[in-house]
């Protein structure tokens, strides 16, 4: 399966992905697949074939969600990463072949990417490991905002967000933004500094897409 249309932008958390995404697509007249779009099929899928997504699917008390071993948050982060692969491919199928680029923030691994992907569509945006999970909670975004309150409302909060936060930490590990550093593929470090235009800009000579 190979995407020559797609542009990928892969990375860790508050690297700006889907912020760029959205600009890229809007720019140069293209589809935008940003963050988690692959949740459109969560609906549909069987917990046979994807036990990790559909945890969270057919979860009866989001509280145990919360309340996993640091070790299982990460075991089912990298398993719910290999399944959300699975169906970025099948939507990107559908997508491919339109005449438009398609911009994406993608969960498809390193390894995949070498293979579906042509040459300067992959691109990795970083942001230092320490500020996902100091950060994790300032979103004002639904999804995040419940999990607070969940925490909070544990008998003990300050140790339910002290455990969630070292799954935080070894899920954005220095080992994993190292992994991403060195993949081969251009990066773009965050910058508060530089403009959203200014990185658009960075990720156009990238790809090498002109006005």
């Amino acid at each position: 399966m190979y995407f020559p249309d797609a542009y990928f932008i892969t990375g860790n958390a508050y690297a700006g992905k889907s912020t760029l995404v959205s600009l890229l697509a809007k720019k140069h007249g293209g589809a935008a697949c940003e963050e988690n779009y692959h949740d459109r099929l969560l609906p549909e899928l069987d917990k046979e074939a994807f036990p990790a997504l559909c945890y969270t699917r057919d979860l009866a008390d989001w509280h145990d969600f919360i309340r996993r071993s640091p070790e299982e948050y990460e075991a089912w982060f990298d398993a719910v990463s290999k399944e959300c692969e699975t169906l970025e491919k099948r939507i990107l199928s559908g997508l491919t072949g339109r005449g438009k680029p398609i911009f994406v923030d993608t969960n498809i691994s390193l390894e995949t990417l070498r293979t579906v992907a042509a040459p300067r569509h992959v691109l990795v945006m970083l942001a230092p490991p320490e500020i996902s999970v100091r950060r994790f909670f300032d979103r004002p975004d639904r999804e995040k905002q419940f999990l607070y309150r969940l925490i909070l409302e544990e008998p003990d909060p300050e140790a339910a967000m002290e455990n969630y936060r070292r799954g935080l930490m070894r899920i954005n590990s220095r080992e994993r933004y190292d992994r991403f550093l060195h993949s081969g593929f251009p990066v773009i470090l965050r910058d508060e500094n530089r403009t959203p235009e200014e990185t658009l800009a960075l990720a156009e000579q990238v790809f090498g897409l002109y006005s």
